[in-house]
């Protein structure tokens, strides 16, 4: 099958280096591919390349004749007196001639659509003047979605949406028929809806089948072949070095191409890879309390975001908010935090409590330092593990290395920016996370190094974001707030969250993954007293399992001190055996309660 669009031997160059050499790809009709790489990797210059809004320096992209492209950017500029009707019949934005093909779309079907997004109350004539960012972005999107295109390029269309909104444009897009290229930090979202992954880094492009997941199989597999070579290029050093270092002193000056070649296998030796182990930054111990609501209730003007709530907060607590935007999620967040007094009752918080809370905005970054000052503010050395590293150190372990120091706060990146948020705030050595919206303008690298943070992390979490793969991955407890003013505990997760969103909203046909039944809540309700049962008894089996797994180490040391004497092999291979079963045992107890504590 022809393709639509063709890359041959694209490259392109920036002043801060080359961003594609000679990349040759092709997109067909039916492709649903996710573009994922590092911040600055060069993602958004593909899509405009492949929309044409951007030549190549060298190379070529075609399209096939009469191809409808449409593409939402990043960056949007709406005319600000249009109003809702202009902007999704396109004539507000959209090039000439799109928008008449599609003035047939009814105000019914730009509704469902507005309301998937979670807009529903929007009225058409409404002006894009007066709102929000992220409510034109929705805008713009709905726009797209209202009418056919052979190709849809959307540039993190999940941006400023909620899960429900989220798992609603996940079932859109697959039930949609033509190609589409996204770009987003939204795993959850690959894995539903791309059936192909593009990874842009070292100016290629990388072309995987699947989604996220498979997507990072694929990349373990090129990691481990990489270590290997790595491995056998340590192994040939060595040699090369012990070789320079042995016999006279003059043989380090007569074969000069023994010595080119070791300093060239030095010079290749690729910088080591960031791993931000963050986990291991000091924590200050947490009392038996952290936080108790006693009849709070938050308000925003004359809505109720939140009635007279009791809630406590244990130490070790790992818990997510989940919420449509404006549910009063960020505001609870900041009265935790102490940064707003509540409307009724009363926080009552723990003596040694000491919380960090990483806001949405990037106002709190001091623009007019460069990035090793702005770090330094806040400490000049901080306790990592068993290390003390100075602000410099500190910085390099966020990726912040070489002379990319000394770049001012106000020059960086936004997800450089939030990287340095969330460095300034971790160095205060906290007790208790409280984190908004963490995964905003942070690449999936830099996502996964965060939840290998956050998923040992010893304090207390408390999270409200959007990303339904960081919340599984990190927290143990889910609470809703759903408008109502009331804040629900929700035992099946992200799953009962979308199904109390379709039954109460009434649309879609519910999350693209399947839902707990209510009756399946119900027994998880019902389960909590098991789970916990369960999970203290796994507890005691692992410990089993580390007694008999040292039992067996020694086992096979006696083995070989006493490998000529026939009665005491016999012997020792005898309780050798019967400690592998009873191990063997262990673990098919802990692999059957590991299902029943979750």
């Amino acid at each position: 099958m022809a393709n639509i669009v063709s890359l041959d031997k694209v490259s392109k160059t920036y002043p801060a280096g080359r961003i594609f050499d000679e990349v040759s790809l092709g997109i067909d009709d039916s492709d649903r591919i996710g573009i994922v790489g590092l911040n600055g990797a060069g993602k958004t210059t593909l899509l405009r390349m492949l929309t044409k809004a951007e030549e190549p320096d060298e190379g070529r992209v075609t399209h096939r004749r009469d191809l409808r492209v449409a593409a939402l950017p990043q960056a949007l500029d709406l005319p600000p007196a249009a109003t809702v009707r202009d902007v999704i019949l396109g004539t507000a934005w959209l090039p000439a001639g799109f928008a008449a093909e599609h003035e047939w779309a009814g105000d019914a079907g730009v509704r469902t659509v507005l309301a998937g997004l979670g807009m529903p109350h929007l009225g058409l004539d409404a002006p894009v003047g007066p709102m929000s960012g992220g409510e034109r972005r929705r805008v713009a999107l709905a726009a797209l979605l209202v009418r056919p295109a052979d190709l849809l390029i959307l540039d993190e269309p999940t941006n400023h949406l909620d899960v429900a909104g989220i798992a609603w444009l996940a079932r859109h897009l697959l039930q949609r028929r033509g190609a589409l290229m996204v770009v987003t930090h939204d795993r959850w979202f690959l894995d539903a809806v791309c059936t192909n992954t593009w990874e842009v880094a070292d100016a290629t492009v990388r072309a995987y089948e699947g989604g996220y997941a498979a997507w990072t199989l694929a990349r373990a597999e090129r990691v481990r072949v990489a270590a290997e070579t790595e491995s056998r290029r340590q192994n040939l050093l060595r040699k090369e070095i012990a070789w320079l270092r042995r016999g006279p002193p003059a043989r380090t000056s007569k074969p000069k191409f023994r010595i080119d070649a070791a300093n060239a296998l030095i010079a290749d030796v690729p910088p080591a890879r960031d791993n931000v182990s963050l986990q291991r930054l000091a924590v200050t111990r947490l009392g038996k309390q952290v936080y108790e609501l006693q009849g709070v209730r938050l308000e925003a003007g004359e809505r109720t975001l939140l009635g007279p709530t009791d809630w406590i907060v244990g130490p070790g607590d790992r818990i997510a908010v989940l919420g449509a935007n404006g549910a009063g999620k960020t505001t609870l967040l900041r009265v935790l935090a102490g940064l707003r007094e509540p409307d009724g009752g009363r926080v009552v918080r723990g003596t040694t409590v000491r919380p960090a809370f990483l806001s949405q905005e990037l106002r709190e970054l001091p623009n007019d330092l460069r990035l090793l000052e702005a770090v330094e503010e806040v400490a000049k050395r901080v306790k990592l593990g068993d290390r003390e590293l100075s602000a410099s150190q500190l910085a390099e372990v966020f990726g912040f290395t070489g002379a990319r120091v000394w770049t001012p706060v106000g020059d960086l990146s936004g997800g450089e920016r939030r990287r340095l948020q969330l460095l300034r705030l971790l160095a205060t050595e906290p007790n208790v996370l409280l984190l908004d919206e963490p995964t905003n303008d942070l690449d999936i690298d830099t996502l996964a190094a965060l939840e290998d943070l956050l998923d040992t992390w010893p304090g207390t979490l408390i999270v409200a974001s959007h990303d339904r793969y960081l919340v599984e991955r990190v927290a143990d407890v889910v609470f809703g707030m759903h408008g109502d003013g009331r804040l629900r505990h929700l035992p099946g997760g992200v799953d009962e969250y979308l199904t109390h969103v379709t039954d109460s909203e009434g649309f879609g046909s519910g999350p693209v993954t399947r839902a707990p039944s209510t009756e399946r809540a119900s027994d998880l309700r019902a389960s909590e007293k098991d789970q916990r049962a369960a999970k203290k008894e796994l507890s005691k089996i692992e410990r089993s399992i580390d007694r008999l797994s040292q039992k067996e180490a020694q086992l096979h040391s006696q083995l070989a001190e006493n490998a000529t004497d026939y009665s005491k092999i016999t012997e020792l291979d005898a309780q050798l055996r019967a400690v592998q079963q009873e191990k063997a045992d262990f673990e098919e107890q802990w692999l059957a309660l590991a299902e029943i504590a979750g």
